[in-house]
């Protein structure tokens, strides 16, 4: 067998879950553990190694990739260059941005910034998310909510985005968010975890500026208006999730009868159960399941009555 059925990940954060991944997964309620870091070789900002999977063996999963890289990646890439996640919203969570890959780079030593996707796993009826402000924002006026914590203001600006199962939406970095309560999503994302939180104080946090200081923090947030339109183009149709995030994501939603191309990948069941296959490998999937699929299991099918993401970083190096 060369597929790894993952445990579940949960580093501890600051706000709160509602059992959606028990529930899902079928492991023990932690509410204080909203997320499960699904095949990650990526830290929380600034700890060592929360956040880091390990495979069932005991082995840490960067370190068993460090060791046989083109075992696990192939010959096309040194690093996975995704995470995905499994969040639980029990409370809406504060609104925030991520850097892009420039800033990133230029202000905190890595060539990944945090471009994101969700797919919606569950919602309660009338859910939503933040998504981009409605309106220019001028910088001095975002620097004021932001230094003033006023929150009103500040969430009155941006668009209230409805969402339900099966939606998937892509986010990019830059654009200031805040996922709704009473949500179970997947996300996939960059490698990293960069987050400047424009609301801090109230989640009983002193600051969210990565340690560069709100002035030049603030510069990474997209101020600019976003229609209804512009929004739009940010959901998956046809295709999980829209062009502009091929750059970033190979993201694929796949039935019983679909084939999985050779590579490295995250699997996450959504619903049903099956079969994966392989040269190697004959796997029994249920709803739930999260699995690592490395480069020498080779091409894969998919059988039974299920529905499963496949979440990969965008083809070729970064």
């Amino acid at each position: 067998m060369t597929i790894e059925v993952l445990a579940a990940n949960q580093p501890a954060t600051f706000y709160r879950g509602a059992g959606r991944i028990a529930g899902f997964r079928g492991v023990p309620a932690l509410p204080d553990r909203p997320e499960d870091w699904v095949g990650s070789v990526t830290t929380r900002f600034g700890a060592d190694s929360a956040g880091l999977s390990t495979l069932p063996d005991g082995r840490v999963l960067a370190e068993a990739i460090a060791a046989d890289p083109r075992w696990w990646l192939g010959p096309e890439r040194t690093d996975p260059g995704v995470l995905v996640k499994l969040l639980d919203a029990g409370q809406r969570l504060p609104l925030h941005v991520h850097p892009d890959r420039r800033f990133a780079t230029t202000h905190l030593a890595s060539p990944y910034g945090k471009a994101e996707a969700w797919v919606i796993v569950s919602a309660r009826p009338g859910a939503y998310v933040h998504l981009g402000f409605a309106r220019d924002v001028p910088a001095d006026e975002l620097a004021s909510w932001v230094t003033g914590q006023r929150i009103g203001p500040m969430l009155d600006a941006t668009n209230r985005v409805p969402v339900s199962a099966g939606d998937a939406i892509f986010c990019p970095a830059g654009l200031p968010h805040a996922i709704g309560d009473g949500i179970l999503l997947v996300e996939v994302q960059e490698p990293t975890d960069f987050s400047v939180l424009l609301e801090y104080q109230s989640f009983g946090l002193s600051d969210g500026h990565l340690g560069l200081g709100y002035d030049l923090a603030l510069r990474c947030v997209d101020r600019g208006g976003w229609t209804p339109e512009r929004l739009d183009r940010l959901r998956g149709g046809q295709r999980l999730l829209p062009e502009a995030a091929d750059e970033f994501f190979d993201a694929r939603r796949l039935r019983g009868g679909d084939r999985l191309e050779r590579g490295f990948s995250v699997l996450v069941v959504v619903a049903g159960a099956g079969r994966l296959t392989g040269e190697s490998d004959d796997l029994p999937l249920r709803r739930g399941d999260t699995l690592l699929v490395p480069y020498a299991a080779g091409p894969l099918l998919v059988d039974g009555r299920i529905e499963l993401i496949r979440l990969a970083a965008a083809a070729g190096k970064l």
